[in-house]
């Protein structure tokens, strides 16, 4: 009987083997990446066929740090809603259209907005590329639409402190430069001032509806 009870634990219970990455985020690989969760309780997947697809997965630590991020953010801020974009393969690898995103350490944040001061999510559909061809202007706006900076910030204020307590950090994160004084204008902005690289010059796409986030977990090289 202890055998037969021990047997299945192995199938409802497989133990899962820790990620490996290789290489860069530019030219990388993953070993026993994990794909993120569709939804909780404050967020959503910006698109189930991308998820269905596979193209949400990360390295397995990374999605440890999404995800306890998103549940401390259910406390910290009741009825924000956030919405998460495009990571990786779960081999990793080349991941069109993006340059980067290959060894799973690289995650895609939609923009967190407010819609006659609510939160709300971003109006994404296939007419749009799931979002990613949205238009916010300069002072964060679009149509009826205003991006929740106070949101934003504390977002990547609570990535950081869980990657931290986690042993790693947060590389860099890519938004668009006309938009970071407000998120810098927060009270999360000092927080981030200190501690969040953020880039300093126009990317080849702009960063305007989402996110860019890169971990810094060490990596193998690539054979």
């Amino acid at each position: 009987m202890r055998l037969i009870t021990l047997l299945l634990l192995c199938v409802v219970s497989p133990v899962r083997a820790d990620s490996v990455c290789r290489g860069q985020s530019h030219q990388g690989s993953i070993e026993g990446a994990v794909r993120l969760p569709a939804s909780g309780e404050n967020f959503v997947v910006f698109s189930e066929l991308a998820w269905h697809l596979g193209r949400t997965h990360v390295h397995h630590q990374v999605a440890e740090v999404v995800m306890s991020s998103y549940t401390e953010l259910v406390n910290t801020r009741p009825g924000t809603q956030y919405m998460y974009a495009e990571t990786g393969w779960p081999q990793g690898g080349r991941f069109k259209p993006h340059r980067t995103h290959q060894n799973g350490l690289s995650v895609d944040f939609m923009v967190p907005v407010l819609k006659d001061m609510r939160s709300v999510l971003l109006p994404v559909s296939i007419s749009n590329r799931w979002g990613y061809d949205l238009e916010f202007n300069a002072e964060g706006q679009m149509g009826a639409y205003r991006i929740d900076y106070a949101a934003l910030a504390d977002h990547l204020k609570t990535l950081h402190q869980h990657a931290v307590a986690a042993g790693f950090d947060i590389k860099k994160v890519i938004l668009d430069p006309r938009l970071q004084p407000a998120v810098l204008d927060t009270p999360a902005g000092a927080y981030l001032r200190e501690h969040i690289t953020f880039n300093h010059q126009q990317v080849w796409v702009r960063h305007d509806e989402h996110y860019h986030v890169d971990f810094a977990i060490p990596c193998q090289p690539l054979p």
